[in-house]
């Protein structure tokens, strides 16, 4: 009996939906109909109904449930017996998106190592699935990554990075304290493309404009968008924590679009649900005292009092969540 057509059929469950499941193992639609159609021909009977839109369990299927729950179980504390006596002494494997690596790595470790003088990190990057598959296989311990949902991880920690539209000092929109969505018509656009629901809000808003503006450039990297629009290829949404600098400098300014206020980029730290390791929970309180000390989160508009620009801090505790997260 294969375990992965056991697994696909406590995912289906889970998540009550043939497309949920294949979405959570990157599998397709199709992949995973035919493993459970084997999975039924082994057992000799039917394992799921379907209910109008929902998939629910035959009496067989209620069944076999526990059975095959604790199957999973057993198969992951055996992966992680291997994992912990194969790893290196004292070594934290990392696997991070692209901008984490950029942005908050780099000042993340050095603190985490003040606490573990003796620990070696390897640090991989890749994108969010990337990541996510090379954490359930056991290749790395621990992932930063964009806001995920999967039954075998949990988050230890996370932050929600303000989203805003970013031009240079010498544009026009640089003397707004903000402009509508209108405004951005027949403008030249650098947009950076993360694939969040957020960003499709950025697309469904610009959709309903008569004259839509402009995406000149259209990429997957925060450093490039952001170098595009400091070049002066265009003006563009961008993370606030990617800006910082070039916030503090002057070089770029944010602009409130009022269509689009309040929304973030959440990224996470994300571990094995079964993990309850000291070292995760280390790194999740150093990287909530990260956040909270040098104000990642917080957004960088400004308001113009008398001839000088202040930084304004609109955003309080509903854009900085930090959560421990225990072992469910």
């Amino acid at each position: 009996m294969n375990i992965e057509n056991i697994e696909s059929f406590v995912y289906i469950n889970h998540y009550g939906s043939f497309n949920k499941t294949a979405e959570a193992l990157f599998l397709s639609q199709p992949s995973v109909t035919a493993r459970i159609q084997t999975l039924e021909r082994e057992l000799g009977c039917r394992l799921f109904d379907r209910i109008g839109k929902q998939v629910v369990l035959t009496e067989e299927g209620r069944k076999f449930l526990p059975y095959a729950q604790e199957m999973l179980k057993t198969l992951q504390k055996g992966r992680q017996h291997i994992r912990r006596s194969e790893k290196l002494p004292q070594e934290l494997r990392i696997g991070s998106t692209i901008s984490v690596s950029n942005y908050l790595i780099p000042e993340l470790l050095p603190r985490l190592q003040e606490r573990y003088p003796g620990l070696h990190v390897k640090l991989s990057t890749g994108g969010t699935d990337e990541v996510v598959r090379r954490l359930l296989a056991g290749e790395i311990d621990l992932g930063f990554i964009r806001k995920v949902m999967h039954p075998s991880l949990k988050t230890a920690a996370f932050y929600e990075d303000p989203i805003h539209l970013y031009v240079r000092a010498d544009h026009p929109f640089a003397q707004e304290e903000s402009v509508s969505i209108e405004e951005l018509q027949d403008r030249r656009l650098v947009f950076f493309e993360c694939g969040t629901l957020d960003w499709l809000r950025i697309h469904r808003a610009f959709e309903a404009l008569d004259s839509p503006p402009e995406i000149a450039f259209h990429v997957d990297n925060s450093e490039t968008a952001k170098k595009l629009v400091l070049g002066g290829a265009g003006i563009g949404f961008l993370p606030a924590v990617c800006v910082r600098d070039e916030v503090r400098s002057g070089r770029l300014l944010p602009v409130r679009v009022r269509e689009l206020a309040e929304f973030t980029l959440q990224t996470s730290l994300v571990a094995l649900r079964q993990d309850d390791s000291q070292v995760t929970q280390h790194l999740a309180e150093v990287f909530g005292e990260l956040v909270r000390e040098r104000e990642f989160a917080l957004s960088p508009l400004e308001t113009k009092i008398g001839e000088e620009r202040v930084a304004e801090k609109l955003v309080t505790e509903k854009y900085i969540r930090l959560a421990r997260a225990a072992s469910r």
